[in-house]
């Protein structure tokens, strides 16, 4: 039984809250490149091995990196109210590195187009019809960025095959049969490189911002030291193809390497500020955590998804003239 205080005695008064502590320092941007480094330092070699490997490993490789890239995506359409099916969105966009590999890219837009019909009606069908467009156009927004674009990489590695689909066997002629794997390895190092080129500089002479509104931390001096390590990131790979395996890479002139290794590197430059616009408008520094200081899927294949496409049409272009007025 409690008995009351004493005569005299101080009354006892309950203690305030202890002080919330205070929230985590972020990360130094020494300890973040360093993490990052050792990140790339598995993932390159990975890479590199599964494009020499071709076929199927690549091919598994896409529809997993298309599968994780529109998990984030969706999860970014998510943050902003917007409901996307999941389900028929991811199934979509798996489903296009297959037809790719098997079909073409005619076979690929029926795809698109029949996705994009079944999502309507699956919408239709709905209780809710409140967020209908968002929806509809999230679903298929992720389907094209990221199972449309990423496809590329399984033509492009194939470009061999795809040539002699389009022309006949004559313009096949003209290229190894893994000549792909070169084009390939070729995006990724101007890609790669002239992220890093852009990181580098902007850390050491960045003043004047790019696109403030979009990404406050790219800056103009960064942006062109990433396009010149870039365009030599691809000269670089060229060398290294010539006197290792020049049967993949003879058929690639250096003033040509130069030109595409250039506008790969601006291509991926403004792939890497589209992400940022769509993690700016979902208010997310990153759109995951997959990868120990690089982020997500989508923040490490953000410039691929626009340079391997524009790589892709370029050499296209470039074939079809060798092969049609040479």
């Amino acid at each position: 039984m409690s008995h009351p205080p004493a005569q005299g005695a101080e009354p006892v008064h309950p203690q305030p809250p202890s002080p919330a502590p205070p929230p985590a320092a972020p990360p130094s941007k020494n300890r973040e490149l360093v993490l990052r480094l050792l990140t790339a330092a598995v993932l390159v070699p990975g890479v590199l091995w599964l494009i020499a490997q071709g076929g199927f490993w690549v091919l598994g490789t896409v529809v997993a990196i298309t599968l994780l890239g529109i998990r984030e995506l969706y999860q970014l359409l998510e943050a902003k109210g917007a409901q996307p099916l999941w389900g028929f969105g991811m199934a979509a966009g798996a489903l296009l590195p297959v037809v790719g590999y098997f079909g073409n890219e005619y076979h690929a837009t029926i795809l698109m187009t029949a996705s994009l019909l079944g999502f309507m009606v699956v919408q239709v069908g709905k209780a809710q019809i409140s967020q209908a467009l968002a929806s509809i156009s999230g679903t298929f927004f992720g389907v094209f960025y990221v199972g449309w674009l990423l496809t590329h990489a399984i033509t492009l590695r194939n470009f061999q095959s795809v040539v002699g689909a389009k022309w006949g066997a004559d313009a096949a002629a003209l290229y190894d049969p893994n000549v792909g794997a070169f084009f390939l390895v070729f995006c990724l190092s101007a890609v790669v490189l002239c992220d890093a080129g852009a990181y580098f500089a902007g850390r050491a002479w960045g003043r004047r911002k790019l696109a403030p509104k979009v990404s406050p931390g790219k800056t103009v001096e960064g942006a062109l030291g990433g396009v010149a390590l870039g365009t030599i990131g691809g000269l670089i790979c060229k060398g290294i193809f010539d006197v290792l395996w020049p049967e993949l890479s003879a058929g690639l002139s250096w003033g040509l390497a130069a030109a595409l290794a250039f506008v790969c590197a601006i291509a991926g430059m403004v792939g890497d500020l589209v992400e940022s616009l769509l993690k700016r408008d979902a208010a997310l520094k990153d759109a995951g955590s997959l990868l120990p200081g690089m982020g997500g899927m989508l923040d490490r294949i953000d410039s691929a998804l626009l340079a391997i496409p524009v790589l892709y049409y370029l050499l296209l272009g470039s074939t079809y003239l060798s092969a049609g007025f040479r």
